[in-house]
């Protein structure tokens, strides 16, 4: 199946080391960070330590500091770097000239609270 990329926002609405953050219903947030090199990644926005924001950390490199913790997640995989361990899902993110894309499927399928059955 291809992916159904749709437009969030456009580059320079992230801060050059920084994030922003995409609302899904019934679903964590995902975070979608920019580096110093202008490469953009997308994670959700939970560190699989505590589920610290992401978002609200630091970015260096590949890299993304939790602010809770101070664990480092790979921005371009979503896993703790040693010594410590644990993932968060990734997302992921194509650019259409200024346009920062995501793939619809993967927002309606990872991380997803099943609904409440009443």
């Amino acid at each position: 199946m291809s992916p159904d990329w749709i437009p969030i926002c456009r580059i320079d609405d992230i801060p050059v080391l920084g994030a922003r953050r995409v609302a899904r219903p019934n679903a964590c947030e995902v975070a979608v960070f920019r580096n110093a090199e202008n490469e953009v990644f997308a994670l959700l926005d939970r560190c699989p330590h505590q589920g610290g924001p992401l978002s609200q950390g630091i970015v260096f490199g590949q890299s993304v500091a939790c602010p809770l913790h101070n664990w480092t997640i790979g921005l371009d995989d979503g896993c703790a770097r040693a010594p410590d361990e644990g993932c968060t899902p990734r997302f992921r993110v194509k650019l259409d000239g200024d346009r920062v894309m995501l793939d619809q499927a993967e927002l309606d399928s990872i991380a997803v609270e099943p609904a409440n059955a009443t």
